[in-house]
């Protein structure tokens, strides 16, 4: 499994801010997970207001 924030994210930063890990960064226009840091444990997916979070 892996995690991605898609295009829908409004760069609120609740997903950083929920993220145990850090593993959540602010880029440009939207967040962007690190991959060799997350840990998959889906805090992210649960705390996006938009649902802009999905597992692949």
């Amino acid at each position: 499994m892996a995690i991605k924030i898609t295009e829908e994210c409004l760069a609120c930063g609740t997903c950083a801010d929920e993220c145990p890990v850090g593993a959540i960064m602010e880029g440009d226009d939207i967040f962007s997970i690190n991959g060799d840091e997350c840990t998959e444990c889906a805090t992210c997916l649960e705390s996006c207001p938009t649902g802009a979070i999905i597992e692949e």
